[in-house]
Protein backbone atom coordinates (compact mmCIF):
# COMPACT_ATOMS: atom_id res chain seq x y z
CA UNK A 1 0.00 0.00 0.00
CA UNK A 2 1.42 3.68 -1.03
CA UNK A 3 0.13 6.14 1.80
CA UNK A 4 -0.40 9.53 1.33
CA UNK A 5 0.69 11.38 4.49
CA UNK A 6 0.93 15.13 5.03
CA UNK A 7 2.29 16.54 7.87
CA UNK A 8 2.17 20.02 10.40
CA UNK A 9 4.62 21.16 12.95
CA UNK A 10 2.24 21.88 16.08
CA UNK A 11 2.97 23.79 19.31
CA UNK A 12 5.70 25.78 20.33
CA UNK A 13 8.79 23.09 19.97
CA UNK A 14 7.11 22.20 16.32
CA UNK A 15 6.00 18.41 16.85
CA UNK A 16 5.08 16.30 14.05
CA UNK A 17 1.44 15.82 13.33
CA UNK A 18 0.48 12.92 10.41
CA UNK A 19 -2.29 12.91 8.62
CA UNK A 20 -2.24 9.66 6.88
CA UNK A 21 -4.82 8.72 3.83
CA UNK A 22 -4.60 5.35 2.11
CA UNK A 23 -4.16 7.35 -1.49
CA UNK A 24 -4.20 11.00 -2.19
CA UNK A 25 -7.96 10.58 -3.44
CA UNK A 26 -8.97 8.95 -0.07
CA UNK A 27 -11.84 10.74 2.18
CA UNK A 28 -10.48 9.59 5.50
CA UNK A 29 -7.36 10.10 6.90
CA UNK A 30 -6.14 8.79 10.58
CA UNK A 31 -4.12 11.93 12.04
CA UNK A 32 -1.22 10.65 14.23
CA UNK A 33 -0.14 12.69 17.60
CA UNK A 34 -2.09 16.09 17.59
CA UNK A 35 -0.08 17.68 20.02
CA UNK A 36 -1.28 21.55 19.53
CA UNK A 37 -3.30 23.87 17.74
CA UNK A 38 -6.58 21.34 16.82
CA UNK A 39 -7.76 23.85 14.38
CA UNK A 40 -4.80 23.73 12.19
CA UNK A 41 -5.08 20.19 11.73
CA UNK A 42 -9.22 20.76 10.73
CA UNK A 43 -8.26 22.95 8.30
CA UNK A 44 -5.71 20.78 6.40
CA UNK A 45 -8.38 17.95 6.63
CA UNK A 46 -10.81 19.85 4.65
CA UNK A 47 -7.99 21.09 2.56
CA UNK A 48 -7.18 17.95 1.62
CA UNK A 49 -11.10 16.66 1.70
CA UNK A 50 -10.87 14.01 4.34
CA UNK A 51 -13.04 12.98 7.14
CA UNK A 52 -10.54 12.22 10.22
CA UNK A 53 -11.70 8.51 10.89
CA UNK A 54 -9.21 8.18 13.88
CA UNK A 55 -6.92 9.38 16.50
CA UNK A 56 -4.12 7.63 17.14
CA UNK A 57 -1.52 8.59 20.37
CA UNK A 58 2.38 7.25 20.49
CA UNK A 59 2.30 8.55 23.95
CA UNK A 60 1.53 10.98 26.20
CA UNK A 61 3.65 13.78 26.98
CA UNK A 62 2.22 17.12 26.74
CA UNK A 63 3.66 17.98 23.21
CA UNK A 64 2.22 14.67 21.77
CA UNK A 65 -1.78 14.85 23.49
CA UNK A 66 -2.09 19.18 23.82
CA UNK A 67 -4.71 18.86 20.89
CA UNK A 68 -5.83 15.36 21.05
CA UNK A 69 -9.61 16.80 23.11
CA UNK A 70 -10.01 19.34 20.87
CA UNK A 71 -9.90 17.25 17.89
CA UNK A 72 -11.58 14.81 19.11
CA UNK A 73 -14.29 16.74 19.81
CA UNK A 74 -14.36 18.47 16.10
CA UNK A 75 -14.09 15.42 14.42
CA UNK A 76 -15.76 12.85 16.89
CA UNK A 77 -13.26 10.65 15.83
CA UNK A 78 -12.42 7.90 18.36
CA UNK A 79 -8.82 8.55 20.16
CA UNK A 80 -6.42 5.33 20.46
CA UNK A 81 -4.25 5.28 22.91
CA UNK A 82 -1.56 3.30 25.13
CA UNK A 83 -3.27 1.95 28.05
CA UNK A 84 -0.30 1.80 30.16
CA UNK A 85 -0.53 5.99 29.55
CA UNK A 86 -4.32 6.37 30.21
CA UNK A 87 -3.98 8.03 33.53
CA UNK A 88 -2.04 11.02 32.20
CA UNK A 89 -4.13 11.63 29.28
CA UNK A 90 -7.29 11.74 31.45
CA UNK A 91 -6.00 13.86 34.92
CA UNK A 92 -3.34 15.43 32.74
CA UNK A 93 -3.16 18.27 35.07
CA UNK A 94 -2.05 15.97 37.71
CA UNK A 95 1.45 16.04 35.76
CA UNK A 96 1.93 18.92 33.37
CA UNK A 97 -0.12 21.80 35.82
CA UNK A 98 3.27 22.21 37.83
CA UNK A 99 4.52 23.23 34.64
CA UNK A 100 2.35 25.86 33.95
CA UNK A 101 0.55 23.78 31.30
CA UNK A 102 -2.96 23.50 30.43
CA UNK A 103 -4.23 19.98 28.87
CA UNK A 104 -7.46 19.09 28.42
CA UNK A 105 -8.18 15.94 29.39
CA UNK A 106 -9.37 13.18 26.95
CA UNK A 107 -10.54 9.54 27.27
CA UNK A 108 -9.83 7.01 24.45
CA UNK A 109 -12.06 5.29 23.29
CA UNK A 110 -9.31 2.44 22.67
CA UNK A 111 -6.76 1.75 24.83
CA UNK A 112 -3.70 -0.28 23.11
CA UNK A 113 -0.66 -3.02 25.02
CA UNK A 114 0.80 -3.15 21.39
CA UNK A 115 0.83 -6.49 19.36
CA UNK A 116 -3.12 -5.03 18.29
CA UNK A 117 -3.85 -4.67 13.93
CA UNK A 118 -5.80 -1.65 13.43
CA UNK A 119 -7.98 -0.91 10.67
CA UNK A 120 -8.45 2.23 9.92
CA UNK A 121 -9.78 4.61 7.10
CA UNK A 122 -8.55 2.09 5.05
CA UNK A 123 -5.35 1.89 6.07
CA UNK A 124 -3.84 -1.56 8.59
CA UNK A 125 -1.83 -0.53 11.28
CA UNK A 126 0.46 -2.63 13.39
CA UNK A 127 0.73 -1.41 16.79
CA UNK A 128 4.02 -1.77 18.86
CA UNK A 129 4.84 -1.40 22.36
CA UNK A 130 8.18 0.59 22.05
CA UNK A 131 8.48 1.74 25.98
CA UNK A 132 12.23 3.53 27.12
CA UNK A 133 11.20 7.69 26.13
CA UNK A 134 8.30 6.85 28.69
CA UNK A 135 6.70 3.72 29.86
CA UNK A 136 3.77 2.66 27.64
CA UNK A 137 5.18 4.08 24.00
CA UNK A 138 3.92 2.57 20.86
CA UNK A 139 5.09 2.92 17.57
CA UNK A 140 2.62 2.35 14.70
CA UNK A 141 3.42 0.51 11.33
CA UNK A 142 1.77 0.04 7.61
CA UNK A 143 2.84 0.29 4.39
CA UNK A 144 6.64 0.53 5.02
CA UNK A 145 5.80 3.43 7.38
CA UNK A 146 6.94 3.35 10.55
CA UNK A 147 5.34 6.52 13.14
CA UNK A 148 7.98 6.42 15.65
CA UNK A 149 6.84 8.90 18.29
CA UNK A 150 10.06 9.96 20.25
CA UNK A 151 11.75 6.80 20.67
CA UNK A 152 13.93 7.36 17.17
CA UNK A 153 14.79 10.47 15.00
CA UNK A 154 17.01 11.58 12.19
CA UNK A 155 20.38 11.54 13.82
CA UNK A 156 18.93 10.72 17.34
CA UNK A 157 16.63 9.16 19.99
CA UNK A 158 14.47 10.12 22.37
CA UNK A 159 15.57 10.86 25.76
CA UNK A 160 15.42 9.12 28.39
CA UNK A 161 16.27 11.46 31.44
CA UNK A 162 12.22 11.85 32.28
CA UNK A 163 9.98 10.51 34.77
CA UNK A 164 9.15 6.30 33.43
CA UNK A 165 11.91 6.78 30.99
CA UNK A 166 15.05 3.94 30.41
CA UNK A 167 17.57 4.08 28.09
CA UNK A 168 18.33 0.33 28.43
CA UNK A 169 14.07 0.29 27.47
CA UNK A 170 14.74 2.49 24.82
CA UNK A 171 17.50 0.83 23.25
CA UNK A 172 15.72 -2.49 23.06
CA UNK A 173 13.01 -1.00 21.96
CA UNK A 174 14.92 0.10 18.55
CA UNK A 175 17.00 -3.24 18.42
CA UNK A 176 12.97 -4.50 18.01
CA UNK A 177 12.32 -2.26 15.47
CA UNK A 178 15.33 -3.03 13.52
CA UNK A 179 15.20 -6.85 13.79
CA UNK A 180 11.25 -6.56 12.98
CA UNK A 181 11.61 -4.02 9.80
CA UNK A 182 13.82 -3.75 6.53
CA UNK A 183 16.28 -1.23 6.25
CA UNK A 184 14.52 0.95 3.82
CA UNK A 185 11.33 1.29 6.08
CA UNK A 186 10.21 5.07 6.40
CA UNK A 187 10.79 6.34 10.03
CA UNK A 188 8.25 9.30 10.69
CA UNK A 189 9.55 11.17 14.11
CA UNK A 190 8.11 12.94 16.52
CA UNK A 191 10.71 15.55 15.68
CA UNK A 192 12.60 16.49 12.99
CA UNK A 193 12.81 14.58 9.44
CA UNK A 194 11.65 11.53 8.19
CA UNK A 195 15.02 8.53 7.93
CA UNK A 196 15.17 5.39 6.94
CA UNK A 197 15.60 2.34 10.19
CA UNK A 198 18.66 1.56 7.65
CA UNK A 199 20.17 4.96 7.76
CA UNK A 200 19.89 4.86 11.62
CA UNK A 201 21.57 1.65 12.24
CA UNK A 202 24.46 2.49 9.84
CA UNK A 203 24.99 6.55 11.44
CA UNK A 204 23.08 7.10 14.42
CA UNK A 205 25.68 8.22 17.34
CA UNK A 206 23.27 7.17 19.84
CA UNK A 207 22.98 3.16 18.42
CA UNK A 208 26.50 2.50 18.27
CA UNK A 209 25.56 -0.55 20.67
CA UNK A 210 23.19 -1.68 18.45
CA UNK A 211 26.03 -1.88 15.34
CA UNK A 212 28.59 -3.74 17.99
CA UNK A 213 25.85 -6.14 18.95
Amino acid sequence: MTLAIDSLQLGPIGTNCYVVRADDGATEAVVVDPGAEAGRVVRLLDRIGARCAAILVTHTHYDHIGGVADLAEATGAPVHAPSGEAIVLEEPDGFYAQLGLAIRPWTAERYLEGGEQLQLAGVDFETLLVPGHSPAHLAFHSGGMLFSGDVLFAGSVGRTDLPGCSWDALVESIRRLTDAYPPETVVHPGHGPSTTLGTELARNPYLAELRAS
